[in-house]
Formats: C-alpha cells, structure tokens, sequence
C-alpha cells in the first residue's frame, strides 16, 4: 500500500487523538477510516489537516486505535466488554477484536473461554457454530441466537413447531427446519434474520404441482452454487431430499427415497464439494437400522454409493450413532455409543466397516443421562463427543491427541464448530460451553 505518514487528527467525544494514515489504513477497507483513503490507500491532504470529530466513546475509541498500532488488546477494567464489542462494530474493527482475543483454530490448544447458561425452560437439543464466532441454540421450539460476544439476540421460532435443525447462511441468516403441525401448513422450513429473527420467507415442497406440508428435518449447504438441501417427510409421497435455492427460496429439485432405504428422515447430511454430491445418514435410534448413501442429482435414478446394516446381525456395540465423510481420505468415518470409531471406503459401496475399538473401559459406566456420540471434522482434525469430553484426533492414523472436558452440566448433547470457536451443548443442565484458541504471544 502506498500509504502517506500524514498524522491525523480526531476529536472523539470531546477528547483529541493523533495517529497516522498508516495506522489506520491496517483498519482496511471496509472500517469506517477506509473511507478516508484513495483507491490507492493515499489520504486527501486536506482530510489529513482537519479534525475529524466523531460523537462516540473516547475510552473505546484509545483501545481500538492502541489495537491498531500494537496488535494486542488491552481492556482496562473500567470497559465493559459489550460496549467496547459495540464500538469495534460501529467502526468496522470487529474482526481485529476478535483475532486479539482468540487465535486460529487448533483443537489441541483450546481452552474453555467461558459457559453460558440458557434461559429457555428445559434441555437445548441442538447447537450450531456460525461463520463470526457466533452461535443458536435450539430448545424445543424455540432457537435462541448469540453473536460472537455472547450476546443474545431474540429467539426465533417456526409456529412454534419442534425444531429439527439450523444452519448458518451467513452471518446475518439462519435457516430452520421444524416439524409440521397436522391439518395445518405450519412448520416446515424457514430463513431468519440472524439479528432481529424476521421470518424473511419460507421453503415450500411441491409435489404434481401442488404445494405440500412437510416436516423439515437435516440441513446442509452448498456455499459455492447457494444451494439448500433439507430431508423432508411429507403425507404422500415426498419422502426424500429437497434442494431450494437459497437466494430465492425457489425449490430446484428432489431426490425421492427408493423403496427399501431411508432419506426423509435422515438425522444428518453433508455436502461434499469435491465429490459434487450429498450424503445422507439416517442412524439408530431414529430407525432399526443404519442407512448412509451419498446422492447425485445429476444422476437421480441410482444412488452413487450406499451401505446398511440391514439384514446383519448387529449389537449395540455396532450401531452407528453418527457419520462423517472425509473427502481427503477417501472414506466415512462412523461411531458407536462406546466412541469406538469405524471407517469404509468410498471407492467401494457397500463396503465392510472396519472397526478401532478404543473405549471397551466405558461399558457398564455409563453416565446417569447418557447423550449419543457425535463427530465433527474440522482442518485436518477429527472431534468426537463422548458423555462429558471431547475427544480430538489428528494425524493419518486419527491417533487421539487431547481431551476436552468440562465438569459442569452433564453429558454433552450437541456440539459444534465454526468462526474459530467449538461450541459444547449440554443436556442436564441449560448450558453450553465456548472454546477458544489462545492468541499467538505477541512479539
């Protein structure tokens, strides 16, 4: 950048501060200061020689400038965070706070930041990471968002139907999907307004032309082509995948379940972007038994791989409670109630599982409010939850590498990661936990 040393002039509330263009041009382009550059990051002259009054907090305003000058942040104690997280926001600083305030993501760095308690009556059943650091919380029928300085936003709701599941859009939108009311058009799907919780429109399933209810159920995204996936159970004959376009709220295809497997009602999916193509989970205890299958809707009369425990002999100590693909590896990685993990291949459909058994000790010590293990894969790291601790996995081997654990509010339920932050749900108490990566020392 071709950034002129002119010093710069503020007034900020009645106190006067001094600092130079090329302070504020680390800001970038889209803080309030970009404003004052050129294409070519030089400063008007003229605008450099006046005094440039801004009717905030000064007390803010010196800590947000030392952020830029130094890189570190230092919050004196008469700041309360939430005005000074207020502040960054007005002047467009707000991702420099928080990479001062917690680094990049690494799963055997992270400590517990902090943990929030709910205010919504009974168990939260889900949780979901948003792309800033922020969070919702699903507690029966009602979705309770946070941004990612913890503050809550109000809660949103489908008709005050169950909710299924959540994803984040973006930032500023999340869409839910909630079971239907029968003799009503209720529930179904929905896109929320992340910040004011606006039903801006919803997601309709058409059959023979003829628009029909449905329960929504698991969610996942295409970021790249905007495209919205959602398993869907209607009363006749949309059981399946439906796809809308997330823009429009347009439905552009759906994929219908084949007689003998299970895709409305599936418990996960997972788009994979390298393979073009969705995977679809449906795991005990929703169903007697497992179907994983990754679909391509280019191609809607087959599915591209598949497999089932259908029809083999199978214990408990074999029932898949949760799935994920690993493009990079070529496979699916599943778990069982006692963390043992099992992969197949992806090159092979219908492949056999193989097992690692980790965690024979756990039989017969179950906690009192046992919660189903879940997998996460984030970076090259796999995470999977287990009663009260998360396990992290890393290398070729998935060799287990650290443990999160946090002593209060039971069993995790629900967990999840995203804006550089791993977000813990847990079940016996109204309470969910953030983790956080240290910042890099500065030097």
């Amino acid at each position: 950048m071709g950034v002129q040393k002119d010093r710069v002039k503020f007034n900020v509330g009645g106190r006067r501060f001094e600092t130079t263009a090329t302070t504020l041009a680390i800001a970038g382009r889209n803080s309030l200061f970009g404003a004052m550059f050129d294409e070519n990051w030089d400063m008007d002259p003229t605008a450099a020689a006046d005094e440039h009054f801004i009717d905030r907090n000064p007390d803010c305003f010196a800590v947000l400038l030392d952020l830029l000058r130094t890189g570190e942040l230092y919050i004196p104690p008469n700041i309360p965070e939430r005005l000074l997280h207020r502040e960054a926001l007005f002047y467009g600083l707000s991702d420099h706070l928080r990479a001062a305030k917690w680094g990049p993501f690494d799963g055997n760095t992270l400590r517990l930041s902090r943990s929030i308690p709910g205010r919504a009556p009974g168990d939260g059943t889900a949780i979901r990471a948003g792309p800033d650091g922020g969070c919702c919380v699903a507690h029966g029928s009602m979705v309770h968002v946070y941004d990612w300085a913890m503050e809550e936003h109000p809660p949103m709701n489908l008709d005050y139907q169950r909710v299924n599941d959540a994803v984040w859009v973006d930032s500023n939108s999340i869409v839910l999907s909630a079971c239907e009311r029968l003799g009503r058009d209720d529930g179904g799907m929905g896109l929320f307004n992340a910040s004011t919780s606006e039903l801006k429109y919803r997601f309709h399933v058409t059959h023979d032309d003829q628009v029909k209810s449905f329960t929504g159920g698991a969610l996942s995204l295409n970021y790249s082509d905007y495209r919205l996936f959602a398993s869907c159970r209607g009363r006749s004959n949309e059981y399946g995948v439906g796809v809308w376009d997330q823009v429009t709220g347009k439905q552009v295809d759906f994929f219908y379940e084949p007689p003998g497997w299970s895709l409305g009602e599936a418990d996960k999916l997972q788009w994979l972007h390298g393979a073009n193509c969705l995977m679809v989970a449906t795991l005990f205890p929703r169903k007697d038994n497992c179907y994983i299958s990754l679909l391509d809707f280019r191609d809607k009369e087959r599915m591209v791989w598949a497999w089932s425990d259908a029809g083999a002999p199978v214990g408990d100590e074999r029932r898949v409670r949760d799935a994920i693909a690993m493009e990079e590896c070529g496979s699916i990685c599943v778990v069982n109630e006692y963390e043992d993990l099992g992969f197949m291949d992806l090159r092979r459909s219908g492949g056999a599982m193989r097992w690692r058994s980790r965690s024979r000790l756990m039989k017969g010590k179950m906690p009192d409010e046992p919660c189903y293990p879940k997998l996460a894969l984030h970076q090259g790291q796999l995470f999977s939850s287990m009663n009260d601790t998360i396990s992290v996995f890393c290398g070729p081997d998935w060799v287990l590498t650290s443990r999160l654990r946090n002593g209060y509010g039971g069993s995790i339920c629900d967990f999840s990661i995203g804006g550089d932050r791993l977000f813990a749900l847990h079940s016996e108490e109204n309470v969910f936990d953030v983790w956080e990566t240290r910042p890099p020392p500065f030097m």
